[in-house]
């Protein structure tokens, strides 16, 4: 079934939304003291392409502050417009009946879009420990 919901989601715009992760990484990594925020581009976009059976987990004590910063600078530079582009593409995928389950996969990605930093994309399957679920597809 994930490989199902993976095939429909890559064609109802999951490349589209992998390839804006892409270039938002690939602006990001033109300075020097934004290329964190290029690697956790490059990690969405992976998760983008194929994100059913990951999962997105956060530290069960919470993040640190550096993790915090770093999420306020990418929600301004990057996060919110991303977010715009899964929102518009959810819209897109509702248009059929058969793209409503990929829409709301597609509407719950928008948290880890916003506020990458402190969280990881993990198997659904093999959760590290210390770590918990912030989203299940």
């Amino acid at each position: 079934m994930k490989t199902i919901l993976n095939v429909m989601w890559f064609i109802s715009g999951g490349f589209f939304l992998a390839l804006g992760y892409f270039l938002a990484g690939i602006l990001a990594c033109i300075f020097v003291v934004t290329i964190p925020m290029g690697v956790a581009s490059f990690r969405m976009a992976r998760f983008a392409l194929w994100p059913f059976g990951k999962t997105v987990v956060q530290p069960a004590r919470g993040t640190g502050g550096m993790s915090a910063v770093s999420n306020v600078l990418w929600f301004i530079v990057a996060g919110l417009w991303l977010a715009i582009g899964h929102v518009a593409t959810a819209l897109a995928q509702t248009v059929t009946i058969v793209g409503i389950p990929v829409a709301l996969a597609n509407l719950k990605m928008i948290p880890v879009t916003c506020f990458p930093f402190g969280r990881k994309i993990v198997d659904s399957d093999v959760i590290p420990h210390g770590w918990e679920p912030m989203i299940k597809l």
